[in-house]
């Protein structure tokens, strides 16, 4: 079922438009190397053998799991011996290039720089970190995505009535369907193996349709029933975020771990674990906001399935946090004021006195440096008459914001002298 053309090929949009750099190579049969960046799944080595197949160009593969510098020497010889001799121009396809030493890179470059191969490097890996810049800067770098679930459902419709597929043997229920596209994470090279498994599985037990039982048996692996559109998303990220809030380890990593089995976006849950840092935690634990926003960059990083271990970290340290929601209610009680109108003029010290005629108007005045002042805090009023005695942040006792409260009653008998 690999696509044999562009138009073929599921998702990547950004790549096959019109005008676009792939579909400038393909038609303009142009000699230029690719460094091809994405997930599993998505079409890398589609790509190389559409851009072989397409510009009648012979098409090599080599894995840099298997191949060293010998081989990568040799297939750059062979490529130049045949351009030379009948002008037919190589693709030379290598796959996860980022496992290739600084050596086996510097080998291709002969092949590049000299334009015997038209190189298609392809890597899960951020390019920027694995691949020598030599090479980056002779390359072309194009970005794929993970397929969407519609992508990957297409992928199977067409398995299910191609030729080189399953041409009609059997047809598939809508929920076996969801089940099979769910579990393959935007990875249509996976989500034909399960298609494929599955129809044998129907067909040994005498069915022309797979429905879910049979697609749960075939894959072994139980469907998670969770509409990332629908009910159970609002239910289950409700239950997470109780969960974390009350402390419960246990029961947060069981809807964390539904979550992320039934495919739903973990930049939403590293999203939610952030807010959770700071709406639940607050001082009580300062460490709980930096390791949510760690596990966020993390996952952006890495991507799935590693980062589940990062997710599932963030949420252990937020759950076991002390609690304390001091910071939100501080918030609250500041935006309640602000809305109901408490806006009094800036106290005439703390005005800017940077510009002529400020100080005829008595900005800036009378107001103390904090540093001149003994033990760095000074005795004036920062607030507005209007709410010069408000008290938004009530810290609690809790973790470390008791010693944030000890030093916040403090320093605030010290402002305000009393």
């Amino acid at each position: 079922m690999r696509p044999r053309t562009l138009e073929e090929l599921a998702g990547q949009r950004q790549l096959r438009d019109a005008g676009s750099p792939l579909h400038q190579l393909v038609e303009g049969d142009a000699s230029m190397s690719l460094l091809l960046w994405g997930p599993p799944g998505t079409g890398k080595t589609t790509i190389a053998s559409i851009l072989s197949r397409q510009t009648d160009r012979r098409f090599v593969e080599i894995s840099a799991v298997a191949a060293g510098v010998k081989e990568v020497r040799a297939a750059i010889d062979l490529a130049r011996r045949e351009l030379v001799a009948s002008g037919k121009e190589t693709v030379l396809f290598v796959d996860e290039v980022h496992r290739f030493s600084k050596a086996q890179q510097d080998a291709l470059l002969p092949g590049v720089e000299n334009r015997w191969v038209t190189l298609v490097a392809a890597t899960t890996e951020n390019p920027f970190f694995s691949v020598i810049s030599p090479l980056l800067s002779r390359s072309l770098l194009l970005r794929l995505e993970s397929l969407t679930d519609a992508d990957v459902a297409g992928v199977l419709a067409s398995a299910l009535v191609d030729a080189r597929g399953l041409a009609g043997a059997v047809t598939l229920a809508d929920d076996a369907r969801d089940h099979l596209v769910r579990l393959a994470g935007g990875d249509a090279r996976r989500g034909l193996t399960y298609l494929e498994a599955a129809a044998r599985t129907a067909a040994t037990r005498g069915l022309d349709e797979i429905d879910l039982t049979t697609a749960e048996a075939a894959v072994d692996v139980a469907a998670v029933r969770y509409d990332r559109q629908g009910d159970q998303h609002y239910d289950v990220t409700s239950a997470f975020i109780k969960s974390v809030r009350g402390s419960d380890v246990d029961a947060a990593l069981h809807y964390l771990a539904r979550m992320m089995e039934a495919g739903e976006d973990p930049r939403f849950i590293a999203r939610r674990l952030i807010i959770l840092a700071s709406e639940d935690v607050g001082l009580a634990d300062p460490t709980a906001l930096p390791t949510a926003v760690a596990a966020a960059q993390a996952v952006a990083l890495i991507g799935m399935p590693e980062g589940r271990l990062t997710l599932a970290q963030a949420t252990i340290a937020i759950a076991v946090a002390p609690k304390s929601n001091a910071v939100t209610t501080a918030i609250g009680a500041a935006s309640a004021d602000v809305r109901a109108g408490k806006v009094g003029p800036v106290p005439a010290h703390l005005r800017d006195a940077h510009y002529g005629g400020a100080k005829k108007l008595g900005h800036g005045a009378s107001y103390v440096y904090s540093h001149d002042a003994p033990y760095g805090i000074a005795q004036q009023q920062y607030a507005p008459d209007v709410v010069a005695d408000a008290i938004y942040y009530r810290p609690t006792s809790l973790g470390a914001e008791a010693g944030v409260k000890e030093r916040w009653q403090r320093v605030r008998r010290l402002i305000r002298g009393s």
